[in-house]
């Protein structure tokens, strides 16, 4: 077999050996240009985190609405992720992604000029929608590539949405420590512009659409569910989480979410296939997606706090700067990358199950040793580098779920929607990481407790082991329904 061949092709003697196929040079371009589109997205998802309280003293605003700088971002990219997953099915891949991208630069200008906190969040919601270059990237890959060396350019592209991540922060101490914040979006501008520039050149027009038209009623009811949920999770802890108004959007949003079911199951053109959606592997898919993300969260939140934490009577804490807080974390993302490429091998030596299972079991060893100890630098930098290392298996592994379970005409409305899984449970991971920090705090001056860092590691270590439980029900035993069956033939 050549690098030509498309999807749908049987495996090469060297796919069956577990070692990734000779590519193609459009096929590397094809990946090059995505790999730099996507690590744009993946860095500025976290590079604010560091500049936060900067931001706030600059812009002369409170803790609560700095925090919005982060909500807006992630309740904009719920929201569009799922509507522009489906457009890049129905009118082309490629055309979309160069929309989003367009949109990135412009929101990423728009932060950089900003002159005050409303035209800052305005902007972050217009940064949103590149959450969905993500999915779009997984369905060109899909349709571009070969089939024998999709397993490795999806763990490729998994890895580096969380090694940009973990770059951000590092990359954002740097700028927020040296120069001004507004250099965290001059980066964001320049990669939207390169990547803009790659995909223009390097990605080939999509040779697959979906039939039919964009579901806008159901995006809607998507839409106003999201809200109404993600607003309840991230005001739960200054409104409280008894409140009328959190219990109320709780309500709503499940009430919407019932809404858009019942409609979807009567719609051609549905943007959620019921049926899809409730297929057991499908399910257990976003589950899994949905854990990974609440238990990547307890680490994002707790790893720097600690860092930074200056030793209190308890000892507790390193006092390190914000970069070398984020540089604590850098081997943990780094690791995210060759793990997420070797999903594929793993796959093929040891069967389709084991990668997310064994990416949810190293997620869980290095969480449980975090939590027994944690006192040195060294501690932090190794275990988490195999938390890390967990974390590359599960993102290269469930793209390649999905590709197996969906027809290519849905791969990227499917997953968009498994983005969404995940960035619902990073809300809740970080909720309810908040809810342990700020529960544990006597008194300001004696800062955050060891005790609360050992709940966040177990919380991390509780989330990873329920991931391993669910992982086998992921993998299709029994045959697809007919319809899906014909898709995927097709």
């Amino acid at each position: 077999m050549t690098a030509s061949m498309r999807p749908g092709g049987e495996p090469t003697a060297r796919q069956a050996n577990g070692v990734p196929p000779a590519s193609a040079p459009g096929d590397t371009k094809i990946l090059i240009a995505l790999v730099t589109a996507v690590f744009g997205y993946a860095l500025m998802q976290t590079v604010v985190v560091p500049a936060l309280r900067l931001l706030e003293r600059e812009l002369h605003t409170t803790p609560t609405w700095s925090a919005w700088i982060l909500s807006a971002f992630l309740l904009s990219s719920a929201v569009l992720t799922p509507l522009l997953g489906r457009m890049g099915d129905l009118y082309g891949k490629r055309r979309v992604m160069i929309a989003v991208l367009v949109a990135y630069a412009v929101g990423m200008v728009g932060a950089a000029a900003a002159q005050n906190i409303g035209q800052l969040i305005a902007a972050r919601v217009v940064q949103g929608a590149a959450l969905s270059v993500v999915p779009l990237s997984m369905a060109i890959l899909r349709e571009a590539l070969p089939r024998e060396r999709l397993p490795f350019a999806m763990g490729l592209v998994s890895g580096i949405v969380g090694a940009g991540a973990g770059a951000g922060l590092v990359i954002g101490g740097l700028l927020a420590d040296h120069l001004s914040w507004r250099y965290l979006f001059v980066l964001g501008a320049l990669l939207a512009a390169i990547s803009l520039r790659m995909v223009l050149r390097w990605v080939p027009a999509s040779r697959h659409t979906a039939t039919g038209g964009l579901d806008l009623p159901g995006a809607a009811l998507l839409a106003l569910s999201l809200v109404a949920i993600l607003l309840a999770l991230t005001q739960g802890p200054s409104w409280g989480w008894t409140s009328a108004r959190v219990l109320g959007l709780f309500a709503l949003g499940l009430l919407l979410f019932t809404a858009l079911l019942a409609m979807e199951r009567r719609k051609r053109d549905a943007l959620i296939d019921v049926s899809e959606l409730t297929d057991r592997p499908m399910m257990v898919t976003h589950a899994a997606a949905l854990l990974f993300g609440a238990g990547s969260y307890f680490f994002y939140l707790a790893m720097p706090l600690f860092a930074q934490q200056r030793p209190g009577p308890g000892g507790v804490g390193f006092g390190a700067s914000v970069t070398v807080a984020g540089l604590l974390m850098l081997p943990g993302m780094l690791a995210i990358i060759p793990a997420g490429m070797a999903v594929g091998r793993i796959a093929t030596a040891l069967g389709p199950r084991w990668p997310l299972a064994g990416g949810f079991l190293l997620f869980t060893v290095g969480s449980v040793l975090l939590a027994l100890v944690h006192a040195a630098q060294w501690e932090h930098l190794v275990f988490y580098a195999v938390v890390g290392a967990g974390s590359g298996l599960v993102m290269g592994a469930l793209p390649k779920l999905i590709a197996d379970i969906v027809p290519l005409t849905r791969t990227g409305t499917a997953n968009g929607i498994n983005n969404i899984a995940r960035t619902v449970g990073g809300v809740v991971g970080s909720q309810l990481a908040a809810a342990v920090i700020a529960s544990s705090i006597s008194s300001r001056a004696a800062g955050v407790p060891d005790s609360a860092f050992t709940i966040l590691f177990w919380l991390g270590a509780a989330a990873a082991v329920l991931g391993v439980i669910v992982s086998p029900l992921a993998v299709r035993h029994a045959a697809p329904p007919p319809r899906v069956r014909q898709e995927l033939q097709q």
